[in-house]
């Protein structure tokens, strides 16, 4: 994550994240960086659809594709840049290790995340298979899944 917080603060970008399956893991790997003040202001965790919904994610949305969805997550990524005015957005949702009797469409251990660059209007999307015995295991996959796009997305 130093290489994603460098590479951040030499271009003067920031970025933000609306997180449900990590748990707000992604802001937790960003702030444990010396010097994450430069690149991040704000971030949230939206567990539960109504606060999704709170943050702009459309109820419709929701309904239409599942909250386990690349649409979801899309707008997730979306929301969260323009709610914290950052220059990218990370969107993460997904049934990790338990199913979900709330939300019963979706694959259990299938993740979607987006990230949403908002100086080309340009999304990057990924579904993955989350590989972890547990909980804990699977939130650390995705997060350096996460860190390893960001990586990529910004050399």
């Amino acid at each position: 994550m130093k290489e994603v917080i460098d590479l951040l603060r030499d271009k003067g970008y920031t970025v933000a994240t609306m997180e449900s399956c990590t748990g707000g893991g992604i802001a937790n790997a960003i702030t444990n960086i010396e010097g994450a003040s430069d690149v991040i202001k704000f971030s949230a965790v939206t567990y539960a659809n109504e606060f999704k919904e709170r943050m702009g994610v459309s109820k419709d949305t929701i309904d239409t594709y599942s909250v386990y969805s690349e649409e979801v997550a899309k707008e997730m990524s979306y929301q969260i840049t323009k709610w914290a005015n950052s220059n990218y957005g990370v969107g993460i949702t997904g049934k990790l290790n338990n199913e979900d009797v709330r939300n019963t469409r979706g694959n259990l251990n299938t993740a979607f995340i987006s990230i949403y660059e908002t100086m080309t209007d340009t999304y990057y999307t990924y579904k993955v298979d989350v590989k972890g015995d547990n909980r804990i295991a699977s939130k650390d996959y995705l997060i350096a899944f996460v860190v390893e796009r960001l990586k990529e997305i910004l050399k």
